[in-house]
């Protein structure tokens, strides 16, 4: 088959819509090299994020000075005729857009929808972002032959808010980088935590610092307890607000803020900490929960949503709005090791439903159903 991709965030984005986009292509140029990837992108990348030949797949930009120009508007409607000339057997847009013209191909197509936050949680985005986030995930749902939902929670919300016929949709999970998945030797995670002058004992939290993330509940949860705490994310206006807070209360010495570390370095990050810790409030998945499965490192995320589909059974659940809770439950933790030690077992045994081979036989699966529709 020849499977075409959106790839615009594979080159251009550094967090999660990139990593997903990059690790699926990643998986299936490893586990199905039989078959020819071409990357669809719109403008060269100022830096390597990703080596296309690499994973033997093909970087595919606009032809002719028109569309290398308006590179957008090929995006959206030059691509169609790209495609054609290609030979495209199934086109999957990676991050909830498809290009307008796709269906008059007679090309198959699949989209992935990782979330509607923008729906569900409106005042977490401008008013221009939301109408337009909605727009464009309602009109490739619509168009596409199949959605991906990267969680039943997606999946149900785009069946409640948009309507989708439930039987187009198919929850397909996701993984985590491969970095993640493998161990690091403990005298380098000790080189780490003493370059960045951490104590032995901590916890983490990662992702952007953002409301919806809910880092402040965290930072009040740890106020009165014997224990260090490491974010890693990057920032918004609202870190400020976490930042003031810290100061306030004199809690300096208790929290640590990285950001921009390599992946292997945020590995082992997760690897030497006692227990993750994520309380956001609502999320499409929650890569960083994987992650820390991966890692052998115990979790503590919020109740409902997505997250026990994530977090599994062997995690630690409570309402992300009550710090007594939240504090309860990091005690919990951090005081006994004999829960410690089963939490990190339970884990790592429900993280193998995240794993490479089942992501990518999941997708080719798919991509070969569909490429028998093709007109």
């Amino acid at each position: 088959m020849k499977i075409g991709f959106d790839a615009k965030r594979v080159f251009h984005n550094r967090t999660g819509l990139g990593n997903y986009s990059r690790d699926l292509i990643r998986i299936l140029g490893k586990y199905y090299p039989g078959h020819t990837y071409h990357l669809y992108t719109p403008k060269p990348s100022r830096t390597q994020l990703f080596d296309a030949a690499g994973h033997g797949a093909i970087e595919k930009l606009p032809e002719g000075k028109f569309y290398s120009t308006f590179y957008n508007i090929w995006r959206q409607y030059g691509i169609c005729t790209t495609l054609k000339k290609d030979d495209i057997d199934v086109f999957h847009g990676l991050t909830a857009e498809l290009p307008i013209n796709i269906l008059k191909t007679g090309i198959p197509s699949v989209v992935t929808i990782h979330d509607l936050i923008f729906i569900r949680y409106p005042d977490f985005y401008p008013v221009i972002d939301r109408w337009i986030y909605r727009q464009k995930a309602r009109n490739a749902a619509v168009v596409a032959h199949k959605v991906v939902a990267i969680s039943e929670q997606t999946r149900q919300d785009l069946i409640h808010f948009l309507k989708i016929d439930p039987d187009k949709i198919q929850v397909i999970y996701q993984g985590c980088q491969q970095v993640f998945q493998q161990p690091i030797e403990k005298n380098q995670r000790k080189q780490l935590i003493s370059r960045f002058n951490l104590p032995e004992n901590y916890i983490l939290n990662v992702g952007t610092i953002e409301k919806r993330k809910n880092l402040l509940s965290l930072v009040k949860a740890i106020q009165h307890l014997d224990t260090h705490l490491v974010v890693l994310g990057s920032e918004t206006p609202y870190a400020t607000e976490v930042k003031d807070y810290i100061a306030k209360h004199r809690m300096l010495a208790k929290v640590t803020f990285l950001k921009g570390l390599a992946s292997q370095e945020l590995a082992a990050l997760y690897q030497s900490a006692q227990v993750f810790v994520y309380p956001s409030f609502f999320e499409g998945f929650g890569i960083p929960i994987v992650e820390a499965l991966f890692s052998g490192t115990p979790v503590i995320t919020t109740q409902g949503g997505c997250f026990g589909e994530a977090g599994g059974p062997g995690s630690m659940y409570v309402n992300s709005t009550d710090v007594g809770a939240l504090q309860a439950a990091i005690a919990e933790v951090l005081q006994n090791e004999e829960l410690r030690t089963r939490m990190r077992k339970t884990g790592l045994d429900y993280a193998q439903r995240f794993t490479d081979e089942k992501i990518g036989k999941a997708y080719m699966e798919l991509y070969a159903s569909l490429s028998k529709e093709k007109s």
